[in-house]
């Protein structure tokens, strides 16, 4: 899994450098790009925790950070090194940073 993330210490954000489209058409064409789509900024964000039995609900995400993340993209990559690459031609590897997670499956 691709995590989009901002990054405030990246060079800003080019609209007409931004060539997700022609990434997205590449990637499909491959067969690696299974699926994505951005998420709304983090003031749209509520968190969900349940403490003694007491279920806590916040405006905004728990973690105080200046990066969040943006978008992601669920990709079906042979191995680190495909993904990496993969990564790579991202739009937002220019204007953001792209953190590359695997996908851990529950057991049974």
């Amino acid at each position: 899994m691709l995590f989009i993330c901002t990054d405030p210490e990246a060079p800003p954000y080019v609209a007409a450098e931004d060539n997700i489209q022609e990434w997205g058409t590449e990637m499909e064409g491959r067969g690696v790009s299974l699926h994505g789509d951005r998420l709304r900024p983090v003031e749209d964000a509520t968190t969900v925790r349940v403490r003694s039995g007491e279920v806590i609900v916040s405006d905004g995400p728990f973690a105080e950070t200046k990066e969040w993340i943006a978008g992601y993209d669920i990709i079906a990559c042979e191995d680190l090194d495909e993904a990496i690459e993969v990564a790579s031609k991202h739009p937002m590897a220019r204007f953001g940073k792209i953190e590359i997670r695997p996908v851990w499956p529950l057991e049974g």
